[in-house]
């Protein structure tokens, strides 16, 4: 139930926070993400990725090289949306590209959550500050609110939906490992991503560093 509640209630923050809060893509948010890039990559390496290589099959690492292409491909679609690059757009019409885009890696990656309590944490810091983001495009964009609000809908629910496919559908389980490893590819991919270029001119600051050891630290002890 976690896996499905979690990920919806962290898009649902985000987007209150825009609402009440209406912050702009400023150095907080940009802290948030760095958060949550630091702790999504830390979950990553310290619980998920020894996780997946318990499993001897010689095609994990091909598995992860194939999710971090994936991920590029995404990124091509969504402009890079996954890690909080996203710029108001003039016209109206539903903004299909980036909705696709941010839609399949969010269904991705909730694959193994209601298996993996710890990487479920990881993905729901990781959703907020993306959500805040998005949310903050879709409304300074001429987007309508109806169109918004369904966007972020449809981006909510996506990662649920991965987590019961995961779990209902057979030959999903049946290549459980495989998939685990796509998504460990695509993970390491956003979180690094999102620690390299969440600065303003890439410039690596005391603040910065800060919030990046207390994601690693409350990840290991987690």
């Amino acid at each position: 139930m976690a896996a499905v509640l979690f990920p919806i209630l962290a898009v649902v923050v985000g987007y209150f926070i825009t609402i009440l809060l209406k912050p702009t893509i400023t150095s907080n948010v940009k802290l948030l993400l760095s958060f949550s890039g630091s702790f999504l990559l830390s979950i990553t390496v310290f619980e998920f990725l020894p996780e997946v290589y318990t499993d001897k099959s010689e095609n994990i690492g091909l598995f992860i090289m194939l999710g971090l292409i994936c991920q590029l491909l995404l990124e091509y679609i969504s402009k890079g949306a996954e890690h909080g690059h996203v710029h108001a757009e003039d016209s109206s019409g539903f903004p299909w590209a980036l909705f696709i885009g941010l839609c399949a890696h969010a269904l991705f990656e909730g694959f193994p959550i209601a298996t993996n309590e710890s990487l479920l944490y990881g993905i729901v810091v990781h959703k907020i500050p993306i959500a805040i983001i998005i949310s903050s495009f879709l409304f300074a964009s001429k987007i309508p609110m109806y169109k918004a609000i369904l966007f972020l809908i449809g981006f909510a629910i996506m990662t649920p939906l991965g987590s019961l496919a995961n779990q209902l559908i057979e030959p999903l389980m049946m290549y459980k490992h495989l998939i685990n490893a796509f998504v460990v590819g695509i993970l390491l991919h956003v979180s690094t991503t999102i620690l390299f270029e969440s600065s303003k001119n890439h410039q690596f600051n005391a603040s910065k560093l800060a919030v990046i050891l207390i994601g690693v630290i409350i990840a290991y002890f987690l």
